[in-house]
């Protein structure tokens, strides 16, 4: 058996991971998923530590995944909880470099459109459906009552979750570190290596494996039982 933490994303809350969860489930496997804070005062640091008290009630080391937007924070969770993690899993995300925002990581028209939005409404609700697709979150094999009733129960992101950037420490290479590439090819992903691209450049180490699940960029949602395939070939 194999414990694992489910981080979501941007807006989305634990139940997201609900049939990934179920599945695992049925493989014989411990599973908690996260439901993350939405409080004003929210910070990619303030993430972090629910991660890090998430982590304190865990037994044996866990398989901590990472979703979209949770990538960074869990990255900086792994270098400060080494001893309770036994894999780092990275679903269609990545890690950021040391204070780097997520705003950051964007085209700087869709920053300004991102700052536009937090400045009109004091927070960052989730997209349609469309605006997604075109900001490159493709909701690809999401059926759409899925996708209508995860958005319904969505939370907006404070203005600190999405300007600020988790602190970073060392990365510790005798943990294994997976990158579960969705709704971007595997080969992409060397190319960005190989270039040195922020975010990518870290992935080059030998402790990092590239597993390709081709689908949108919400996996739990539109291919949750491959997903799941893919996390319980990991533990």
């Amino acid at each position: 058996m194999t414990s694992y933490l489910l981080v979501p994303g941007f807006w989305i809350d634990a139940t997201a991971w609900s049939a990934v969860a179920d599945d695992l489930h049925a493989r014989g496997h411990d599973v908690a998923a996260l439901d993350l804070g939405h409080e004003p005062g929210a910070t990619a640091e303030t993430r972090v530590d629910e991660v890090l008290t998430a982590l304190g009630d865990a037994g044996d080391p866990v398989v901590l995944v990472a979703h979209s937007g949770a990538g960074p924070v869990c990255a900086a969770v792994a270098e400060r909880a080494r001893g309770r993690l036994a894999h780092l899993v990275f679903v269609d995300t990545g890690p950021l470099p040391d204070g780097v925002a997520q705003i950051d990581f964007t085209p700087p028209d869709a920053q300004a459109a991102t700052r536009a939005t937090l400045a009109g409404h004091g927070a960052l609700p989730m997209p349609a459906r469309a605006e997604l697709d075109a900001a490159g979150s493709s909701t690809a094999g999401v059926p759409d009552a899925v996708f209508d009733d995860v958005r319904a129960r969505s939370v907006a992101e404070p203005p600190g979750v999405v300007l600020t950037g988790a602190r970073r420490g060392t990365p510790d290479p005798s943990l294994p570190k997976t990158v579960v590439a969705c709704s971007f090819a595997p080969d992409d992903v060397r190319e960005l290596i190989d270039a040195g691209a922020p975010g990518f450049a870290e992935m080059g180490g030998p402790e990092w494996t590239i597993v390709a699940l081709p689908t949108g960029h919400w996996p739990m949602l539109s291919e949750p039982s491959g997903l799941a395939g893919v996390l319980d070939g990991l533990g």
